[in-house]
């Protein structure tokens, strides 16, 4: 069975879905509770975020009160233009964590204020790596964190946001967001925080190392070509295929920072999404209020998109799915009731997706690998070539055929 409970908005359709849960599943949920499946518990003291956050916003400049991190991000872009060069770097050295995370705000001066707060991130893991208090599990947690952070702090590095609370979020750039005539923007699926934002050891199953790989491709594709492509790993993910992992409820969270994520992206350039796993589940959610400038949503790998069919997405993007053959994933149910469940397969036929290659794509962590069909028409659609994908086996045709799908921008 399958049904789509919620047609209009993000938390609140979710929200809206769960006053409708039947009561046998509402049972359900009480048992997970109390079996501790699903936990919940006292408020944790505040963190450092929390702590800046706080100042913020009993701050004032030149006697005006600073913006609420919540505004919509065409008020933070103009609160910043109206402030001199010497008030903007003070507000990102008094507060790095809240500037570093603003959508609107300058994005050279978010990098800036992340390079702040991932040296003063750096410092203090460096400083618990050593600290009697902790067991030596902890200790040795600290030193993985602040050798993430000397990472991220290596020369050349752009991150557009970073948050150490909890398991931590990220995003990271390549290219000049600026001045791009086009933007991809990669949002990975579960188990991603801030010590699997990249990897060593298979590079490109980790956020940075996929946009990263995306980037290197369109370049390839079209040499001297102005893209840029954002690894997008700024909200929280269920950690592992637990339940959390079965329910729409941190998708909902996460496409609320995404449509902020987007909508506070500089410039009029045409953006497209390249939703991994359960990422797909955010991209579905967030897909009615995407602005006009999003025109792809590329799925891999996915669970479903909480809809039942393209026309369910209620966006005017065009839609594309692909799945190895060795991907597990196909042979979970897609299916939804209530919170449960992610909705029809979008690899489906009937679903109505763009259905693509993606031969070389090794399971289900693969599909950025450099030289596989997969990577090469996610980097034909971020750089605008749609009309060049390679379709999936048995699929005549998946291109638009649209003259004007080749348009570089608005």
């Amino acid at each position: 069975m399958n049904f789509r409970p919620f047609p209009q908005g993000t938390s609140e359709r979710l929200a809206a879905a769960g006053r409708r849960v039947p009561l046998p599943l509402a049972v359900v949920f009480l048992v997970l509770v109390t079996a501790g499946w699903i936990v919940s518990g006292a408020a944790a003291s505040p963190d450092v975020y929390e702590l800046q956050l706080g100042r913020w916003e009993r701050a004032s400049l030149a006697g005006r009160p600073l913006p609420s991190p919540d505004a919509p991000p065409e008020r933070i872009a103009g609160f910043f233009a109206g402030l001199t060069a010497g008030q903007r770097e003070g507000l990102a050295r008094d507060y790095p964590l809240v500037v570093g995370n603003l959508p609107g705000a300058p994005v050279s001066l978010r990098y800036r204020a992340n390079r702040r707060a991932l040296a003063e991130a750096r410092d203090a893991e460096r400083e618990r790596m050593h600290d009697e208090r902790l067991s030596a599990t902890g200790q040795r947690e600290a030193g993985r964190l602040m050798h993430r952070f000397e990472s991220m702090l290596a020369p050349g590095r752009q991150i557009l946001s970073f948050d150490p609370t909890g398991r931590g979020r990220a995003a990271e750039v390549f290219g000049d967001l600026a001045t791009a005539r086009r933007i991809s923007l990669v949002v990975p699926g579960v188990d991603t925080e801030l010590l699997t934002f990249e990897k060593t050891q298979r590079k490109y199953t980790a956020p940075s190392g996929m946009a990263e790989a995306l980037y290197q491709e369109e370049q390839a594709l079209g040499p001297g070509e102005s893209t840029a492509v954002i690894a997008w790993a700024d909200y929280e993910t269920p950690p592992g295929l637990g339940m959390s992992a079965a329910t729409a409820h941190l998708a909902g969270a996460g496409a609320d920072r995404l449509l902020a994520a987007v909508a506070g992206l500089p410039g009029r350039a045409p953006v497209s999404l390249f939703c991994h796993s359960y990422g797909s589940v955010v991209c579905g959610v967030a897909a009615p209020d995407l602005p006009a400038r999003v025109t792809d949503i590329a799925v891999a790998g996915s669970p479903g998109m909480r809809a039942s069919d393209v026309a369910d997405l209620e966006t005017g993007a065009r839609v594309w799915a692909m799945r190895d053959e060795d991907d597990w994933i196909g042979e979970v149910p897609h299916l939804e009731i209530g919170p449960f469940g992610h909705g029809n397969d979008p690899y489906d036929a009937d679903f109505g997706a763009r259905l693509l290659s993606s031969e070389g794509a090794e399971g289900h962590s693969g599909y950025f690998t450099p030289g596989a069909d997969s990577l090469r028409n996610m980097a034909l659609i971020g750089a605008g070539s749609v009309n060049e994908v390679s379709c999936a086996p048995g699929v005549e045709s998946c291109a638009p055929l649209d003259p004007c799908a080749l348009i570089g921008g608005l």
